[in-house]
């Protein structure tokens, strides 16, 4: 199972690269998709393409305040798995996170979502103290807790991301370091190897792109 997310990540990864070399005015949609027949507006029937989404959850963030997919309703935002004590990758992903955040700061259409693996230890108070530390404040980043089963589904069902509790691993965990951008929608558009200068310079290239597909 490792194997096969880490290749459908790296599948992603490469599509990306390989875009970035022709000029495109959208971003791909990544995931699972199938033709459904609707109903229009104007009573017809026709057949849509249906992707797979972001499905529904219910966090705590980092002031302990429940957050949702509502929170992100109408927004952008790249979401990540870390842990607080992570002693190899999160440290890169977050530094290179945080000099995107710091770039659309004032930017409403953007948010930063950070689901932590550690629910032994991360609890909320852990998580707003290094959101502190980081130098994040206010709602733009959220920083998630919740029970492992259904953060480790989200992350393997909606994210198609690996995350694994592994006593033989570096600080008891294994995990993708991607950075995940997701529209509107709720929809996979692109993922990124946080810890990669090449693949977070992509990521900055894209999402101004992903922000102009709103604006038209």
């Amino acid at each position: 199972m490792v194997t096969l997310r880490y290749s459908i990540i790296s599948c992603i990864a490469g599509l990306l690269l390989l875009s970035s070399c022709k000029e495109s005015p959208k971003l791909p949609i990544f995931g699972e998709r199938e033709a459904k027949t609707v109903t229009r507006a104007d009573g017809t029937k026709g057949v849509d393409t249906v992707y797979q989404t972001i499905p529904a959850f219910s966090f705590l963030n980092q002031d302990s305040t429940p957050i949702t997919n509502a929170t992100f309703k109408d927004k952008i935002y790249i979401a990540d798995f870390f842990f607080t004590t992570c002693p190899s990758i999160c440290p890169i992903m977050h530094r290179n996170m945080k000099a995107i955040y710091d770039d659309y700061k004032d930017n409403p259409d953007l948010m930063f979502l950070s689901h932590t693996i550690d629910y032994k230890y991360d609890k909320p108070s852990v998580l707003k103290k290094y959101a502190e530390k980081l130098g994040v404040d206010g709602k733009k980043w959220e920083f998630a807790y919740g029970p492992k089963a259904e953060v480790y589904k989200l992350a393997e069902t909606g994210y198609l991301s690996t995350v694994i509790e592994d006593k033989t691993a570096a600080g008891g965990y294994v995990h993708q370091g991607y950075l995940i951008l997701v529209d509107k929608d709720r929809r996979i558009r692109g993922a990124y190897d946080g810890t990669n200068d090449e693949q977070v310079a992509q990521l900055k290239k894209d999402i101004p792109v992903l922000l102009a597909e709103y604006k038209k």
